[in-house]
């Protein structure tokens, strides 16, 4: 627990262009929970500070009654020059949309190691069972290296990281954000094998599952194979699925049947799933 959340606090610096420098943790935990307890969770949140180049600044813990589980609040802080400052709603019409790693690196890893009892009942192979639930360490979550890469090498209008409500709900964060539409080709998306088989095992849709470790990058069309040259380089898968486009022609999935709405999830398919099957 301590370790996602450095990741997920470090990824969300990244995308604004800068490094994650700082990190303030306040823990909150239930009755009983004992000082060696909180000594691990605190080891485990300075090693992966220490991971992603963070400091451990402060922070707090306390006892708090009425939780039955171990809660972590945890703000990272990083620094970057003004003109170099990304936003997610920085993306302009005409510009290329890539993505790295592909899609559902968490969701499908966390599936495997929760539900994989389920999944060799549906008739998913123990292998690939163990090789989705490894996808949280390999490729794994972070997207910091990814953004660094895309920073250095091309001139990058937004990076957005990919998590709750999947690509497709990534995608329309940063099309409503920077006011525009955009198009993508769903034969452009790269789904991991082991989600695709997890996905259809369950009934989920894989655009809609939790995919942190992906990540979205908008820039000029001209510069796209640059930044993929770069994310090559450095042992980071990237494609190029798509499009910003004006506001006025709405997102869009271009499929073998021809265009249709990019789907639009209300919950992601992790958490649907979970419930529907308690």
């Amino acid at each position: 627990i301590g370790w996602y959340a450095v990741q997920v606090n470090a990824n969300d610096v990244a995308c604004a262009g800068a490094p994650p420098r700082w990190f303030v943790a306040t823990l909150l935990v239930p009755e009983g929970f004992s000082e060696g307890d909180a000594g691990a969770v605190f080891d485990q949140i300075l090693e992966a500070c220490q991971s992603v180049g963070a400091t451990l600044i402060g922070g707090h813990s306390e006892v708090t009654y009425g939780i039955d589980r171990t809660i972590i609040l945890g703000t990272m802080l990083g620094e970057v020059e003004r003109e170099k400052l990304i936003r997610t709603g920085g993306a302009q019409e005409g510009d290329s949309i890539v993505l790295t790693k592909g899609i559902a690196i968490e969701g499908t890893a966390l599936l495997a190691r929760e539900r994989a009892v389920a999944l060799r009942a549906a008739g998913v192979p123990g292998e690939t069972v163990e090789k989705a639930a490894g996808l949280l360490a390999n490729p794994g979550i972070s997207v910091i290296k990814d953004a660094r890469t895309a920073c250095a090498s091309a001139s990058v209008h937004s990076l957005h990281d990919v998590t709750e409500g999947g690509l497709a709900m990534g995608l329309r964060e940063v099309a409503q954000a920077s006011g525009l539409g955009l198009a993508v080709e769903e034969g452009s998306i790269p789904v991991h094998p082991e989600c695709e088989a997890v996905c259809r095992a369950l009934g989920l849709d894989p655009l809609g599952l939790l995919a942190s470790g992906a990540l979205l990058v908008t820039l000029p069309a001209s510069e796209v194979p640059t930044l993929l040259a770069a994310l090559e380089r450095e042992g980071i898968d990237g494609w190029e699925i798509g499009q910003m486009l004006a506001p006025e022609e709405g997102m869009l999935l271009i499929g073998h049947e021809g265009e249709t709405p990019l789907p639009e999830f209300t919950r992601d398919e992790l958490a649907r799933y979970f419930a529907s099957s308690k």
